[in-house]
């Protein structure tokens, strides 16, 4: 991961020097070159917006397979035992070991380079519409509101795994400028900012988008109905916010979005559950395959996924489990890795051509109930609770009662995230957000649980001799 950090800083800088060529080429001879598209040109051209805003959320999809690896195995979900690369499973588990620190050169280093990539996309998407002289004002305002969700989305996974060390919300002009960091209260703070300003622009972005999105978003690719897409991100933006200093008011302000999406409290089918865009792919030539079908050899979940699920009345593991777990044949880490055997895998990696959801109804229904405990409904969040227990995992509802305290309904919520949104990029997270990493299982005396990722050493390089806030932190 570090190497396609550098790869992708290495190509950024490529481009400017090619394009400062073939501007002065351009100048000489009086002629454009169509290999170098300029944010004017994307202005004046209908097509050009397509493509841009598809490769918007092409770069978001390239991204959503790292975040549930990465998060996968820090949160003790999965592991990816590949043979001959024992450094998939170490760098994740002991990184340099005996320091407890992940590696910033290493593989443990995602959720960066990539987002920042779609982040400077979003920004010359965001140009362009602003220069169009053939869009409408609605459409304008359409578009700036789909270029606005999926910055918040983009930056929200940089900072949920980043937390503490913060994070760069500036998309500077020039790309070769340089940043500053700032905390994490201030880039959740520009997250839901972010996303109320891109909501407040869907609102007005009359009837139907000037691009159509991709066959993920079926039901919400419309302005209207894609706000509720863009409330969901701002639901789950807030409770993170709110157990990282935001407190109160966003728990507030996740319950406020939440009636603003598309969750629906009263789901009882599969199809319900599951209700919201999703990531689609495929092995059409120049698409990608599934990323769990893509690893389906070598990914292994951790064996604690089958002895702590949940027991259904007559004994036998509950419906999620059951819906998402499979037998494989049993493989230890690779040689010179420390670790555990495991013998379990993932259904979703069958197909190729399965999709992988972005954000379900079941997580609304249960960040619902996360913030119904918080702010002192805890009859509504039993109830949220026992929802998802009968209706996702074929349990009987719990037997948790108002008079039950606070933590143990929290370990309520937090137990049926685990196995409602396994593989979804969420355990390892909640565990940081409630102090209980350390009770994430540790397979060797060699292993640590990080709490976050570092920044890549090639993103710290550009910063070497900078001064605060330009510095990187941690590097």
């Amino acid at each position: 991961m570090a190497l396609n950090a550098s790869r992708i800083t290495g190509l950024a800088l490529a481009s400017l020097t090619l394009a400062a060529c073939a501007i002065t080429d351009s100048n000489q001879l009086g002629i454009t070159n169509p290999n170098t598209p300029t944010v004017a040109s994307a202005s004046a051209d209908a097509q050009a917006l397509q493509l841009q805003a598809t490769g918007l959320l092409r770069q978001l999809r390239n991204g959503r397979s790292g975040t549930i690896f990465d998060m996968g195995r820090f949160g003790r979900e999965m592991y990816i035992y590949t043979p001959q690369e024992g450094r998939n499973t170490s760098h994740y588990l002991e990184g340099i070991r005996g320091a407890n620190k992940l590696d910033p050169s290493g593989f443990a280093v995602g959720e960066w380079a990539t987002q920042y990539g779609n982040l400077r996309d979003v920004f010359n998407f965001k140009n362009s519409v602003a220069g169009s002289a053939s869009l409408t004002a609605a459409q304008k305002s359409a578009a700036t509101g789909f270029a606005k969700t999926i910055e918040g989305l983009e930056l929200l996974y940089v900072i949920s795994t980043r937390d503490t060390l913060g994070a760069v919300v500036e998309i500077k002009q020039n790309a070769s400028d340089i940043a500053a960091f700032v905390s994490r209260d201030s880039v959740y703070k520009y997250i839901l900012a972010t996303l109320n300003d891109g909501n407040t622009a869907l609102a007005a972005g009359g009837s139907a988008f000037p691009f159509t999105l991709h066959s993920g978003f079926t039901g919400y690719s419309t302005p209207t109905t894609f706000s509720k897409f863009n409330r969901a991100i701002a639901a789950r933006a807030a409770a993170y916010y709110a157990t990282s200093g935001g407190g109160s008011a966003a728990w507030q302000t996740a319950l406020t979005a939440l009636s603003a999406s598309y969750l629906n409290t009263a789901a009882t089918s599969r199809t319900e559950l599951d209700a919201g865009p999703v990531h689609p792919y495929s092995g059409s030539t120049g698409d990608a395959g599934n990323p769990f079908f893509g690893s389906s050899a070598d990914l292994y979940l951790h064996p604690s996924t089958e002895t702590d699920a949940p027991l259904k009345g007559d004994g036998t593991k509950d419906n999620r489990y059951l819906a998402k777990v499979k037998t494989k044949t049993t493989r230890s880490p690779p040689a010179g890795v420390t670790g555990v055997a495991s013998s379990i895998g993932y259904v979703g990696d069958a197909s190729i051509s399965a999709s992988v959801p972005i954000i379900r109804n079941e997580e609304l229904m249960l960040l619902r109930a996360e913030a119904l405990l918080a702010t002192g409904d805890k009859a509504g969040a039993i109830a949220m609770i026992n929802s998802v227990r009968v209706n996702s995992g074929g349990l009987a509802a719990s037997t948790l009662t108002t008079g039950s305290t606070d933590t143990a309904v929290l370990d309520e919520i937090l137990l049926q995230k685990r196995y409602s949104l396994l593989l979804e990029g969420t355990r390892w997270i909640d565990m940081r957000r409630y102090g209980r990493l350390s009770t994430l299982p540790l397979d060797n005396a060699s292993h640590f649980v990080a709490k976050v990722m570092p920044i890549p050493q090639a993103e710290c390089l550009v910063r070497v001799g900078k001064p605060a806030p330009f510095a990187g932190p941690g590097c």
